[in-house]
């Protein structure tokens, strides 16, 4: 075998080249007992930032509109404070934002319960930070969601 296939190419990447000799990465979410396909399985990439961008657009909305009277600039401090009460009320009350709903998707705790209090005001400020939730496993969580052990499943 040549060494440089043991390294990869940086457009596959190293997980494609170790799947090319017979590593098992198993699908998003089979290490939380998850199910791969339907309701309760892991959700994708797509889902979850078309969640947040309902999110964010509907937050954005109301503070451009309906708080600064239509000042764009101080409109995205508000957005912002906004996107982080919504995210925090709804998560930690009915565990989805309306939009993580429209897409179909829940959060939860790893065991599948609901996530308390401190641990979805962890999770939705590191959100705020943007740079957590573009880290993610191999089961499609951010680092958010794994420092604060939920994840987002389908519903």
């Amino acid at each position: 075998m040549d060494n440089r296939q043991a390294i990869g190419s940086w457009l596959s990447g190293p997980r494609a080249t170790a799947e090319e000799m017979g590593a098992d990465f198993g699908y998003p979410g089979q290490r939380l007992g998850l199910p791969q396909q339907g309701p309760g399985s892991a959700a994708r990439f797509g889902r979850r930032l078309g969640g947040v961008a309902l999110d964010w657009i509907g937050c954005q909305l109301i503070a451009y509109g309906l708080i600064t009277g239509g000042d764009l600039k101080a409109a995205a401090n508000w957005t912002l404070l906004l996107f982080v009460a919504l995210s925090i009320l709804t998560v930690g009350t009915v565990g989805s934002t309306p939009g993580k709903r429209i897409v179909g998707l829940r959060v939860v705790a790893e065991d599948g319960g609901r996530l308390g209090f401190f641990r979805v005001v962890v999770r939705t400020l590191l959100l705020a930070l943007v740079v957590p939730a573009l880290i993610w496993d191999r089961d499609g969580r951010g680092l958010h969601d794994r420092l604060a052990r939920a994840v987002q499943v389908r519903i």
